[in-house]
């Protein structure tokens, strides 16, 4: 039996899926985030992530210790072509490396044409029309880009908040981000990120918080539908370079998962490209990976 797995390895957490050539799911296993942003030539951040979860993946699916695959396709985020750290190391014959955006647009319209919109701690969008033809849009990190993602949306809370303290107003969301945190101040808050007692992704998690209050928090729902609007732009955005200005249009993610943010996104949709096809993506990145891991 030909064994093939599929790992998505995200700035959050990091996915493996082992299966057989027909598809059939064999094992799964999780581990932690394995961007390289701010990573050196020593890292093993991306190893140490795809190399814990595929054991897992392999332990769940009881194999052999000497068992190896065929081939593994892995999505990471923010990949370039280059590994940054030690590159990694993984039982197979073959081994594949491409940007997270790739595979989950593999899963979400099973290989066909589309534009996917992925937004979880980054966001980042990837198209490809019935001539083969591709585009990624975003994707451009947390300094610089990433509108609509989670981190975006913490940001953009805690900048609101210092902007208003610095013209002594009041803010909505100041305390509520206090309280999460678990900071005096904000002044507290800020340097703790920058001291890097508050990662990245902590800072992001803020998001889904104020997503669950929003329905009862007219702060929250601003900041929802501000995140909604800039995914729907990033998606015309790629739809117009690829010339699928129907669709079919997905959106993937921690960030689209809630039902306030499932209605936003279909409202900025209608409203940006009223005439796009929104659909459910058929499957997740991981299963995405697996798909080119077998058909590549």
């Amino acid at each position: 039996m030909k064994l093939f797995a599929g790992i998505d390895a995200g700035q959050s957490r990091t996915v493996a899926t082992i299966a057989d050539e027909s598809g059939r799911e064999l094992g799964r296993g999780e581990a932690g985030a394995a961007d390289e942003i701010g990573q050196d030539a020593n890292s093993t951040r991306l190893r140490d992530a795809l190399r814990s979860a595929y054991d897992e993946a392999a332990a769940a699916a009881k194999l052999p210790a000497d068992a190896r695959c065929a081939r593994i396709v892995a999505g990471v985020s923010g990949y370039e072509g280059r590994v940054y750290g030690r590159p990694p190391a993984l039982p197979c014959d073959e081994l594949v490396l491409l940007h997270d955006a790739v595979i989950a647009h593999a899963g979400a319209f099973e290989g066909g044409p589309g534009v996917a919109v992925i937004a979880g701690t980054g966001s980042v969008a990837y198209g490809a029309n019935e001539r083969g033809e591709t585009v990624t849009a975003g994707g451009w990190g947390y300094l610089f880009g990433d509108e609509g993602s989670a981190f975006w949306f913490a940001r953009r809370a805690i900048e609101d908040a210092i902007r208003d303290e610095d013209a002594g107003k009041q803010n909505a969301f100041a305390q509520t981000l206090l309280r999460h945190f678990g900071s005096a101040s904000l002044h507290a808050l800020v340097r703790s990120f920058y001291a890097g007692e508050i990662s990245r992704t902590a800072l992001a998690e803020f998001a889904h918080t104020a997503i669950e209050r929003s329905a009862s928090d007219p702060a929250g729902e601003r900041y929802v539908g501000q995140c909604a609007q800039a995914l729907a732009d990033l998606a015309v955005r790629t739809m117009a370079r690829i010339g699928l200005h129907a669709g079919p249009l997905a959106f993937l993610g921690g960030m689209t998962k809630s039902a306030a943010m499932k209605a936003a996104i279909a409202s900025a949709v209608e409203e940006a490209a009223p005439g796009a096809k929104l659909v459910q993506p058929a499957g997740d990145a991981v299963s995405g990976a697996v798909l080119l891991a077998r058909t590549r």
